[in-house]
């Protein structure tokens, strides 16, 4: 089946996407809704079998697009904390329209359903996979380089956006766990990589903690850095209340590394409590810590936390089982 792929935010000069061994040649609409939907007509009415909206804010632009392919069949795609709450009427009318909506765990679909009031039986469940440019890097020769700053000694890795109105990712319980893990292993360094305008807020609380010299913010970095940033560290960490999924806990699991996040949301459909890592409640620093504890203090017991992680990566989450499920979906809703 060809397919067409339409950006709203990418820029309109031609951009180049290699997923697996396909590559993608489109074009962005700078953010011009208009554009964008005018592009999603035109290419709706070359006589479309499907419509993929890819996030459901975009759902009404998919229900537009079917005025121009009467017969095509539309999907839209949900994350995660984008349909915990109502959508607005347009957005959720046009979510209960589709033929197909699909989220990446079972939290996430029980919300599409309770919060958005889509029927069950049009909810279907694929969990994200591992990227496949991810997967290659970790069996890359030479080994991706590991950024100029990034510290000695045992590190507690954290990847994420660190923006004030996403402080639900738990960064600033991890930095006030510090003082109590520094009594019994002075190297530990906490490593937080990614973007965000809430940087000087989290190092203000790591001043206030005595403990600014144990954090590393490390941002601007090249996939191939982040890849070797999760090799390089002992645990990962990101005890959120807000992942739908949480590919980073895939990225680091792949890596075979244990993984501490949040017991909420889709999180606790990635993580094996106590198998492949740790689940605590969000703000909870004391039950945090004690998993950090147990996991410094016995590096065995990590390792075989890590394998077991690896191993499911490899069994459930790899892209080809991920590609595998789609085709049959789409194939399902192509004859229905």
């Amino acid at each position: 089946m060809d397919c067409r792929l339409l950006s709203l935010n990418d820029s309109p000069e031609l951009h180049r996407m290699t997923v697996a061994t396909r590559e993608f040649v489109f074009t962005g609409s700078a953010r011009g809704k208009a554009r964008f939907s005018a592009g999603a007509a035109r290419a709706a009415s070359r006589r479309a079998k499907v419509i993929v909206a890819g996030h459901p804010f975009l759902a009404p632009v998919a229900q537009g697009a079917k005025f121009f392919a009467r017969r095509a069949k539309s999907v839209v795609w949900t994350h995660g904390l984008e349909v915990w709450e109502p959508l607005s009427m347009l957005r959720r009318r046009a979510l209960r329209n589709a033929d197909l909506v699909i989220a990446p765990t079972n939290d996430t679909a029980n919300h599409v359903a309770t919060q958005q009031g889509v029927p069950r039986e049009r909810i279907r469940v694929l969990p994200w996979a591992l990227d496949p440019e991810f997967e290659a890097l970790l069996t890359a020769k030479p080994v991706p380089s590991l950024p100029a700053n990034f510290p000695a000694g045992r590190v507690i890795l954290t990847v994420g956006r660190w923006f004030a109105d996403e402080r639900y990712k738990g960064m600033d319980t991890l930095i006030t766990t510090l003082p109590r893990l520094l009594t019994e292993w002075p190297d530990v360094q906490l490593v937080a990589v990614g973007e965000g305008d809430d940087q000087r807020w989290l190092e203000q609380i790591a001043n206030g903690r005595g403990v600014l010299r144990h954090v590393h913010f490390l941002s601007g970095l090249s996939y191939p850095q982040i890849a070797a940033c999760y090799q390089a560290c002992e645990i990962f960490a990101l005890p959120s209340r807000g992942e739908g999924f949480g590919l980073v806990y895939l990225e680091a699991m792949a890596c075979g590394k244990p993984v501490i996040g949040g017991a909420h949301g889709g999180a606790p459909e990635v993580i094996d409590d106590g198998k492949t890592g740790y689940l605590v409640q969000h703000g909870d620093g004391d039950q945090l810590a004690t998993s950090l504890e147990t996991l410094l203090a016995d590096p065995a017991l990590s390792r075989e936390m890590g394998a077991r992680g690896r191993e499911r990566v490899e069994k459930e989450f790899r892209f080809n089982v991920f590609a595998k499920s789609l085709k049959k979906i789409l194939r399902d809703l192509c004859e229905s």
